[in-house]
């Protein structure tokens, strides 16, 4: 069986309990994705999946996954797997959207992870402080940042249990050496729990949609022996730079390009040494607490504590 034929057939597995659409027809829709407009056959999956989504009305994790394993959150590291978690839920936050029933912070003893039970789902409610296991629940990612969906799949059970959360957080000492692209002034898709960064115009999991500013800086932190990757969200951002969203928004309005929010804020940080602090995500140091070193005193210091370890 060729790669596309086995592909088709996954799809189908997936929607043929929601909407009547044979093997051939999933087929077909690869087969001129991958052959006439030679889009990869990963790529062309995830269009042809979106489709179908969206002709029988459904969220992605609301699909059949097929059997979950038990997993640690520090075992989330890929996105669209089905796993069973057993997990304190840490805090809630007031969701963005209604289509969103819950949204908050699950802990157990190897990290934290975010999750979103989705309101249609009509799940029981978790509350704060209290240990759960949950059984089918799917993956997903962004900017390195995983996260899990409670679907109208999972079940839920309270545990009556304590449960220790462990402490993921992570401080980085050094250079800010250099600022990755995706930062300076982007656009997100503005779908409900989706915040993913628009690519000329278009969400990995959306499509074409019309993106909402943020700012962020994706930088590359040195500290003498090793170089760390941290994300500064838009309040960090703001904060280290001065510059507030709507600045960077004019800014970009009067020179006609984005692209200057970016440059202005590479000319100001990089090279300058700082103290991060943060939780992790994946390959990546989201920085909460920033503290820049006073200069060339406090980064002799630094390379010699760094080359000392």
């Amino acid at each position: 069986m060729s790669d596309v034929q086995q592909h088709a057939e996954d799809v189908h597995e997936q929607f043929s309990d929601h909407i009547d659409v044979s093997v051939d027809e999933i087929e077909d829709r690869l087969t001129t994705l991958v052959d006439e407009y030679k889009v990869p056959i990963d790529e062309a999956r995830r269009s042809v999946t979106n489709h179908y989504l969206e002709e029988a009305d459904l969220e992605r994790d609301e699909l059949a996954g097929g059997s979950s394993d038990d997993a640690k959150i520090e075992d989330v590291d890929e996105p669209e797997e089905w796993i069973d978690l057993t997990a304190k839920v840490i805090e809630l936050w007031d969701p963005r959207s209604d289509s969103v029933a819950q949204v908050g912070l699950l802990g157990d003893p190897t990290g934290t992870i975010k999750f979103t039970k989705w309101a249609k789902s009509e799940l029981p409610a978790l509350e704060e402080g209290s240990v759960y296991e949950l059984r089918n629940v799917v993956t997903d990612e962004y900017q390195g940042r995983y996260s899990v969906k409670l679907n109208s799949t999972t079940v839920i059970e309270e545990r009556e249990e304590d449960l220790e959360v462990g402490n993921d957080t992570s401080e980085v000492e050094g250079a800010l050496v250099d600022m990755q692209s995706g930062s300076g002034l982007i656009k997100r898709c503005p779908k409900a729990d989706c915040t993913r960064v628009l690519q000329n115009g278009r969400c990995n999991e959306h499509g074409e949609v019309e993106g909402e500013f943020d700012l962020r800086i994706k930088a590359v932190v040195d500290d003498g022996i090793d170089a760390h990757e941290v994300i500064f969200d838009k309040e960090a951002t703001e904060e280290l730079t001065g510059l507030n969203l709507e600045e960077a928004k004019e800014m970009a309005m009067d020179a006609l390009d984005t692209t200057i929010v970016a440059d202005e804020i590479r000319e100001d940080i990089v090279g300058t040494y700082y103290r991060i602090e943060g939780p992790t995500f994946g390959r990546y140091v989201l920085a909460d607490d920033v503290e820049e070193l006073d200069g060339p005193a406090d980064a002799e210091d630094l390379l010699i504590k760094a080359r000392s370890m």
